[in-house]
């Protein structure tokens, strides 16, 4: 496969989980906003500015922080680079790039949705229609995935169509983890603290799976150890990372293959650690670790199969 080809399937699938993901972290936000504000300061609200380091535009364009101006930066404010307006126009994009090398029904998934999108901006989203917006993004991006495993075929087009889903979805559960780290720590109240494991594991869609886990009340512990080393969690990072084990395997390279080396360390050490592990090193101090073992991947996935940008 050309590296023009494999970049544009890669962005693609990058670009798409990438929406999905601010329409989960916009839909726990507005959740966890809905709780009572202790002092000035509102936390929960600074989370999908923090996660995508948006602040200082943001404060460039806004003169509050509320709800629902942060639900008009994220979704459809195409100034914002991280809005899901945005990442389905890049998306889209890159799609269009690599037609040939996708189905008529994988385009035509991305393609009605990108039209559907643009009709929404032009009429608007209410706040009433914030949750219903919300569903709609992540039914679509469900729609693509069930498209692509249904009609693809097996092989390098739908290996980095899933690289590019699977980096991404970790990078942002690696993130969402620290953000709630770091809301815990502000803020010890502890009916607050189950209602925010309770928004962290709907943004992961792993609510049910949770209690089938543990079988308990939700702990900040069993949490965190099912959205790192959980192998059953399909939004866990060591499931995130066995998967992009096993694609790199299947791309393979010639000469230096530095991509299978850094994904078999970091699969050894999530396959390898516990728990306890984790906590006594702090997980702050690990997620940082961790983002930053996955961004030197990234890089080496960039440098040895994708066109460089």
């Amino acid at each position: 496969m050309l590296s023009r080809t494999a970049t544009g399937l890669y962005w693609m699938a990058r670009y798409l989980e990438r929406a999905e993901n601010i329409a989960r972290v916009l839909d726990v936000t507005n959740r966890l906003s809905l709780m009572p504000v202790r002092g000035s300061h509102n936390n929960e609200l600074r989370v999908p500015l923090n996660l995508t380091n948006t602040s200082e535009l943001y404060w460039s364009v806004s003169d509050a922080l509320a709800m629902p101006q942060l639900f008009s930066f994220f979704a459809l404010d195409d100034r914002n680079p991280s809005s899901i307006f945005n990442c389905w126009q890049a998306a889209w994009n890159n799609a269009h790039a690599v037609r040939g090398s996708l189905s008529s029904e994988v385009w035509e998934s991305i393609n009605s949705s990108w039209i559907e999108l643009r009709k929404i901006r032009r009429r608007g989203v209410g706040s009433g229609g914030a949750d219903a917006f919300f569903d709609w993004v992540k039914e679509r991006c469900h729609l693509f995935r069930g498209a692509m495993f249904g009609t693809l075929m097996r092989g390098d087009a739908m290996n980095f169509i899933r690289l590019g889903t699977l980096l991404e979805r970790a990078d942002c559960t690696a993130r969402l983890l620290d953000a709630y780290q770091y809301l815990s720590d502000a803020d010890d109240d502890t009916v607050r603290e189950y209602y925010r494991l309770d928004t962290l594991l709907r943004s992961v869609s792993a609510r049910e799976a949770y209690h089938s886990i543990y079988k308990q009340q939700l702990a900040a512990e069993g949490v965190n150890e099912m959205l790192i080393l959980r192998e059953e969690s399909p939004r866990s990072l060591r499931s995130c990372v066995e998967d992009i084990a096993g694609l790199l395997e299947q791309i393979g390279s010639s000469g230096e293959d530095r991509p299978r080396y850094l994904i078999s360390v970091l699969h050894a050490q999530l396959r390898f650690s516990s728990k306890e592990s984790v906590l006594d090193r702090g997980l702050h101090a690990w997620l940082s670790a961790f983002l930053g073992e996955l961004a030197a991947l990234s890089d080496s996935i960039h440098h040895t199969y994708l066109e460089a940008k």
